[in-house]
């Protein structure tokens, strides 16, 4: 077996004992005569994987009884729509924190629903960063303030969340569970797991159970908090390999030391590089500096020519899918929670030796 380096933005990479055990367990699971992909989601067998991943969400993030942990589909696309369906009522407004790419199509999506408050938008800023939190004037009475905390494409992250008046809702989907944070600071956070918890196919969702009440019946019975809450996330089949996974990723982040020591190591991972595009003068970082991504780090060479020969020689070299997106160009690493730290370390040696033959 040779595995690679895998920088994508997500899918991304994976624990490597997560898919060591998966892989023993995928025809056969603990002694059951079949596949958990073959298991009725209302059995025994499933229920057990299924009431875990809850629990060890709620362990790591520390959730009390008030919240609920719900396991959706359709990724944060789908949560775009959702949220104000939910919680934005006829007649109310819902601010938003336009950041960039994610929190753009945040806001389109709500707009077709009601009214919404656009608070500050850097969305075109280069370089890029994130707004002023301090500084925002919200609605009085908002239906919710909507944040993206880390932006995968313009390589920015909200450092500390506002405390606002109004429910605050947060799309986490690139950086959930790689950093400490209090989540009853949030009325609702959802994230897509492709990322950080787990394989593409299912979508977390924290809600306050409080919140999840305030839907209208004119809202398809599928498409309510509520719905999902009352059911434990049963009402219809959920992607039970998806949570199957999951559920080892949140085992391995225990074992990790649990949000306080995924911080350290992903702090570490992530200074590594930013270490050697600051000391340099051939790389430049494309956000600002305080607020720089932990979970992608953006950066250009001196031409687009020096950048498809850097992913070339870097893939050649075993390192993949360090192309930035479409929409920008240049060098994107994301290194999320199963990154290793020697993949870090293969970059920035990569890096400097790059430089040293093209500078």
């Amino acid at each position: 077996m040779s595995r690679v380096y895998n920088f994508n933005a997500g899918p991304a990479v994976l624990p490597l004992e997560v898919l060591q055990q998966a892989a023993t367990e995928l025809v056969e699971f603990k002694g059951t005569g079949m596949s958990i992909m073959e298991h009725s989601h209302r059995g025994k067998d499933y229920e057990a994987v299924h009431v875990e991943a809850i629990d060890s969400i709620k362990k790591l993030l520390g959730l009390g009884d008030n919240y609920a942990v719900l396991f959706l589909q359709g990724g944060a696309s789908q949560q775009f729509a959702m949220v104000p369906m939910n919680l934005l009522g006829e007649g109310q407004v819902a601010d938003y924190v336009n950041s960039g790419a994610w929190g753009s199509k945040a806001i389109k999506e709500a707009k077709i629903i009601g009214k919404v408050n656009v608070l500050a938008d850097t969305s075109k800023d280069i370089p890029t960063r994130m707004p002023d939190m301090n500084s925002l004037k919200y609605t009085p009475g908002a239906a919710y303030v909507h944040v993206t905390s880390n932006e995968t494409i313009a390589g920015s992250q909200l450092k500390a969340f506002p405390k606002t008046a109004s429910p605050l809702v947060a799309d986490m989907s690139s950086d959930m569970l790689s950093r400490r944070f209090d989540p009853n600071q949030f009325g609702l956070i959802y994230a897509g797991a492709q990322k950080n918890l787990g394989p593409s196919g299912v979508t977390l969702v924290i809600i306050r159970k409080d919140l999840a009440e305030k839907v209208s019946e004119k809202i398809p019975t599928i498409f309510r908090y509520k719905t999902h809450l009352a059911e434990n996330s049963l009402y219809n089949t959920p992607p039970c390999y998806s949570i199957y996974i999951l559920n080892l990723v949140m085992k391995w982040l225990l074992k990790q030391g649990g949000l306080e020591g995924m911080e350290k190591i992903n702090r570490e991972k992530a200074a590594k590089i930013y270490a050697a595009i600051d000391g340099s003068s051939f790389y430049k970082g494309t956000a600002v500096k305080e607020f720089r991504s932990d979970m992608n780090i953006t950066f250009r060479l001196p031409s687009e020519a020096l950048e498809e020969t850097f992913v070339k020689e870097a893939s050649a070299q075993k390192m993949k899918g360090l192309k930035g997106h479409r929409s920008v160009g240049g060098i994107r690493a994301s290194i999320y929670n199963a990154f290793p730290m020697e993949g870090i370390d293969a970059l920035v040696a990569f890096m400097k030796d790059f430089e040293k033959k093209n500078g």
